[in-house]
């Protein structure tokens, strides 16, 4: 199975350039894996909220407040609920159910409680589920300032920190399948011209802490389920016709075409600086067609020619050198891809 991508052009330099950048999506395996048989998943709360009276921090004209109170009940259930469409989304599992209850009871909202065995397999027979994903700990630290910026302006800004540590269970499994560590923050800074109309336009605190569970939630769910992402690539342009006709053609994503052009350069000059630009175009254009290993092949050549001829340093050495291993991330992640997907 190969990985798929979209392919979009990104601002491209100015005419006088040697390189023009484009951004693609590359499809991505989860860093989790589940065992094949699992079609449905359940999302779990098994997070304690914290108390109100605690991470959170007011400071009001210079003067810290100590009556700051929010709650993260609704937080907790946010981000679960995102993260369960979030995952639904990716349309890789059957289906994806939230469940309707907190499962923990106790107040321990500092303290991270696994799922024993006997609740992930409960959990799953209650609901016809093969599998739970569960919010074990999330835990948000959240200032709030808010102070004049001068000329009878009042200026906001509240800054969330997200800790949380999520797991993937399986009901015949004595331990969970896996363990992922999340950190992340959301920020928000307004300004107004009276402190009624700043209230009204910064979130309160319980919508601040909603907002950074949502955001959480559709944070994590890439540890769970195959997932696109952006990222850059480029490639090398010259004076010739053939090299402007090459660049048309992969302008306009003829990735044949360009291949055809690029090769011919690359086999018919002596110049090694030449055959290092057309090395990588050609590892661009097998990269675009899902031969990563060739891909990869063309690139390490590059690499070599520049990393011979003009040393560590060069600014190309050290793209391509980017650039391999870039491609040596995908061939792996193309091996995942199959596992996660039931392929050879």
């Amino acid at each position: 199975m190969r990985s798929i991508l979209f392919i979009g052009l990104a601002g491209l330099l100015s005419a006088c350039s040697t390189i023009n950048y484009i951004g693609i999506e590359t499809y991505n395996p989860a860093e989790v894996t589940f065992p094949e048989h699992v079609a449905k998943v359940l999302i779990v709360n098994n997070a304690a909220p914290q108390p109100e009276d605690t991470g959170y921090g007011y400071t009001l004209q210079g003067e810290k407040q100590d009556t700051c109170k929010a709650k993260a009940d609704s937080a907790l259930f946010d981000a679960c609920r995102t993260l369960g469409e979030a995952i639904a989304e990716a349309s890789y599992f059957d289906d994806v159910l939230l469940y309707h209850d907190a499962v923990r009871k106790d107040n321990q909202a500092f303290s991270d409680t696994k799922l024993t065995r006997g609740q992930v397999v409960s959990l799953c027979e209650e609901t016809g589920t093969d599998a739970v994903i569960s919010i074990d700990r999330l835990q948000f630290d959240m200032k709030k300032n808010v102070g004049a910026l001068g000329e009878g302006y009042v200026m906001g800004m509240i800054d969330v920190q997200m800790a949380g540590v999520i797991r993937g269970y399986v009901p015949d499994r004595e331990v969970p399948l896996a363990t992922v560590h999340m950190k992340d923050s959301i920020y928000w800074s307004e300004s107004a011209d009276y402190m009624s109309v700043l209230d009204k336009i910064l979130p309160s605190p319980e919508d601040a802490l909603r907002g950074a569970g949502t955001y959480f939630g559709a944070k994590v769910y890439v540890n769970f389920v195959p997932h696109w992402q952006k990222e850059t690539r480029w490639y090398f342009t010259g004076m010739g016709a053939r090299w402007k006709e090459a660049s048309a053609y992969a302008a306009n994503e003829k990735w044949d075409m360009a291949e055809d052009r690029w090769s011919g350069l690359y086999q018919g000059t002596e110049s090694w600086k030449s055959r290092a630009k057309a090395a990588s175009n050609l590892a661009l254009c097998h990269e675009m067609k899902g031969d990563f290993k060739e891909a990869y092949e063309w690139a390490c050549k590059s690499y070599d020619l520049f990393k011979r001829n003009s040393g560590d340093a060069d600014k190309s050495t050290q793209l391509l050198e980017l650039y391999v291993q870039a491609l040596a991330g995908r061939i792996r992640s193309d091996k995942k891809l199959n596992v996660q997907f039931g392929g050879d």
